[in-house]
């Protein structure tokens, strides 16, 4: 494990997996043209995945450099309504912080406004995105128990043609979230957001297949993070099971789908049998975008989990537990 404070110490870039979140600067290993180079390759995102019984939602506010966007999507269980709201803004417009968990920062236009504000104690996630023709507004305010979060899986890793940095951490989640005349209250001892963020300089061909799911357990949160894409001989991937005492190294995924539909189940396994899961897809949602230099096909399922979780310590056989996957295949 690395200790270090920064991604990049006296112009040297750190690989490998940190005990705590560094200040996420990869650039910084750069100078002149070829930091600006560097910044311009590199994609960054901040992202929550929500973990409550009564829906699936996923936000996400991103910077591809060529466009920046933020997209929020809500699907009811009870009722199967999937709505989606997205918005855009010119391309190196919106600057993430490099120290996020002591930051603010907001996506906002005339009708969409998804912040987020990361204090000491606690993570304030604002929504207020107004109604379109195709789908209500959506509106709500959580709150982050940053004392009583899972430790956090942060991994610095080589890239064939690039570089990845991620920084993934559960917080507890209380508050509310209001979609449409719909109404969900979250209770941090049920329900957690997922923290995604990344500073990675992908490769131009990029592929990956991602899962991650959580649930409560006595003295804390379990749950993993996992994920298989083309990397760097000997290099940590963005993989872990996440336990009461520890967010344990798990590597070597493998992901197989049973069928071509959106209800399709999946199985992930990892090689030394600790993770050993079905996540069967209840919906989806889905970017594909066709630019001059650039190509996005992207889609993320919304479901439940069943399997078994083994980790250092302590065993745990789950059933229904809500969570996500998702496929990128880009030129980026």
């Amino acid at each position: 494990m690395l200790h270090s404070d920064a991604v990049v110490e006296d112009g040297q870039r750190h690989f490998g997996r940190f005990e705590t979140t560094p200040l996420a600067n990869p650039t910084q290993q750069y100078d002149g043209a070829a930091r600006a180079w560097e910044w311009f390759r590199t994609k960054e995102w901040a992202g929550f995945t929500l973990s409550h019984p009564e829906l699936f939602c996923s936000m996400i506010i991103q910077e591809a450099k060529y466009l920046a966007s933020s997209e929020l999507y809500v699907f009811d269980c009870a009722s199967q309504e999937l709505v989606q709201h997205s918005a855009n803004r010119m391309g190196g417009s919106l600057r993430l912080p490099a120290d996020l968990l002591h930051s603010a920062c907001a996506f906002t236009s005339p009708r969409y406004r998804l912040g987020y504000d990361f204090g000491d104690d606690e993570v304030i996630v604002a929504i207020d995105i107004d109604a379109t023709p195709d789908a209500p507004a959506v509106r709500g305010r959580l709150h982050l128990d940053v004392r009583h979060a899972s430790h956090p899986l942060v991994v610095s890793s080589k890239l064939p043609g690039g570089s990845m940095y991620t920084n993934k951490i559960v917080y507890p989640a209380s508050g509310r979230i209001y979609c449409g005349s719909r109404a969900y209250t979250f209770h941090p001892s049920r329900d957690f957001a997922i923290l995604d963020e990344h500073k990675s300089h992908l490769p131009y061909r990029t592929r990956w297949t991602w899962g991650t799911f959580v649930f409560p357990v006595d003295g804390g949160i379990a749950g993993a993070n996992f994920a298989s894409r083309e990397s760097a001989p000997g290099q940590e991937e963005e993989s872990c099971l996440w336990t009461p005492q520890a967010a344990e190294p798990l590597s070597d995924i493998a992901f197989e789908r049973h069928g071509d539909d959106d209800r399709s189940p999946w199985t992930m396994r990892s090689a030394d049998g600790r993770l050993d899961v079905t996540f069967t897809p209840q919906g989806s949602k889905g970017v594909d975008q066709q630019l001059v230099v650039a190509e996005i096909h992207y889609r993320q399922w919304f479901g439940t989990y069943e399997g078994t979780l083994r980790g250092q310590d302590r065993e745990w056989q789950i059933h229904g537990v809500h969570g996500a996957c998702e496929q990128m295949d880009a030129r980026m």
